[in-house]
């Protein structure tokens, strides 16, 4: 029997129940929230979310795991200069001060801007985060030691040149203070501008090379979640496939300033072998307390998967149609794994955030996204059904989702393939007996939630 063409579509929803934990904070640190409903509710932001996805699934492709194991994914950092600077050390023998500005200034002059020169922390770090493939750094730097010569020689020009124009910089800016002069941001714009035409170009084959080094190329979670490098025009930006919305709480949002205590090892020690009550109470306190804020809850979230979009990125990276096929279906089972399985990492380790598995996950293809926020924005009421309440949040807004995904699908023609997964026994005893329709159908694997 032939299977029906796959929808572009593919719309993810997923509950999940949070013990005393914080995700993300705010510049305060302090959780972040957002109203909807008439209410302050919790919320784990989409870049949360995303970024947890896409380092999940490029760990397990570089650790040989998973559906896009030996496929090709990229990097995003700010060290693209240190990485070329280290691979021309390590592997082609340049010393550490000739590689590292020589890769400073290639990446410059394409046309990446990088921080303070007068700064050590920064000097070498590109002003903006760049996705680029995870061998753009090894790329460049073969480049230039094939080229050794002819970069060397450009780069002390390119030096030389730089050195002047900041010069005759100077000494315009001297001239202008003491004349009428235009506004300050008028004439360091014009003078910056000055400078860097005044620049010797990049040799054309050397540029090309880097261009085509930060290229998406065949990087599958460029092709996922896009980028935009607007430093450098003609460097391709990309479209993400992905849409990710914020997580938000379906009940009103309650959270905990929980006072800590830390020991000190040492004090305590000299406390215990202390010969008389004077001595313990020269040690006696704690090392150090303070607050943190943690927050408890049922979240719900969404994301989708616009499966012509990544077919479209993965053939513009140069992809044949046929890998690209291939690449773009082991990506979707990939992305899906992702949003079940990752989880951002911050206070992992004192509150055991990244253990947790989702009540229910809800995958289904449409003829356009599907975001069912809408179904949480009267907040579930845990109280007690006797009282008029919905119960437990977990149970109650699978209740909620499930109908709504039912009354929405009787509505449209374009949804199906609809699945659902649960890690909860009590919820798939909840599904039993909730009659799901035929239209919907349980799996046991997150493999399973995408055909």
């Amino acid at each position: 029997m032939t299977e029906p063409p796959r929808s572009q579509f593919l719309s993810l929803h997923l509950i999940e129940t949070l013990a005393a934990v914080l995700p993300v904070r705010d510049e305060n640190a302090q959780p972040k929230s957002l109203v909807f409903g008439g209410v302050e509710r919790h919320m784990i932001t989409s870049q949360a979310r995303r970024r947890a996805e896409r380092v999940h699934a490029r760990n397990r492709a570089n650790a040989g795991r998973g559906a896009l194991k030996g496929r090709s994914m990229g990097v995003r950092t700010r060290e693209w200069a240190l990485l070329a600077g280290h691979e021309l050390e390590s592997t082609h023998g340049w010393d550490h001060d000739r590689a590292l500005v020589t890769a400073r200034a290639v990446l410059e002059a394409t046309g990446l801007k990088f921080g303070d020169p007068k700064k050590k922390t920064v000097a070498n770090l590109t002003k903006v985060l760049i996705f680029a493939p995870s061998d753009a750094g090894t790329r460049i730097a073969h480049h230039i030691a094939d080229r050794a010569s002819e970069v060397e020689e450009w780069r002390d020009t390119y030096f030389q040149a730089q050195a002047h124009a900041e010069s005759a910089k100077k000494t315009r800016r001297g001239a202008a203070q003491k004349a009428s002069a235009p506004p300050p941001e008028t004439a360091e714009a014009s003078t910056t501008a000055a400078v860097t035409a005044s620049l010797p170009p990049l040799p054309k084959a050397t540029r090309d090379a880097v261009l085509l080094a930060l290229a998406p190329r065949d990087a599958v979670d460029i092709a996922l979640y896009g980028r935009f490098l607007a430093e450098i025009p003609d460097s391709p930006n990309v479209d993400g496939a992905v849409q990710t919305g914020h997580a938000f709480t379906v009940h009103e949002a309650e959270q905990i300033e929980d006072f800590y205590a830390a020991a000190d090892d040492a004090k305590l020690e000299r406390r215990r072998n202390a010969l008389d009550f004077l001595d313990a109470a020269d040690d006696a306190g704690a090392g150090m307390t303070g607050y943190q804020s943690l927050i408890s809850g049922t979240f719900y979230r969404h994301a989708v998967l616009d499966r012509i979009q990544l077919r479209s990125n993965l053939r513009a990276a140069g992809m044949a149609e046929t890998e690209a096929e291939q690449a773009a279906a082991e990506a979707e089972k990939e992305f899906v794994n992702s949003f079940v399985e990752a989880f951002p990492e911050a206070k992992k380790n004192s509150t055991a955030s990244t253990g947790s598995l989702p009540v229910l996950v809800l995958a289904f293809e449409g003829e356009r996204p599907y975001n069912y926020a809408s179904a949480f924005q009267r907040p579930v009421d845990e109280g007690s059904l006797s009282t008029g309440g919905e119960g437990p949040a977990g149970p109650a807004a699978v209740r909620r989702l499930l109908r709504h995904h039912t009354f929405v699908s009787r509505r449209r023609d374009d949804l199906r393939t609809a699945r659902v997964l649960t890690y909860d026994p009590e919820i798939d005893l909840l599904l039993g007996e909730l009659g799901l329709p035929e239209t919907l159908s349980v799996v046991e694997r997150s493999e399973d939630l995408t055909p």
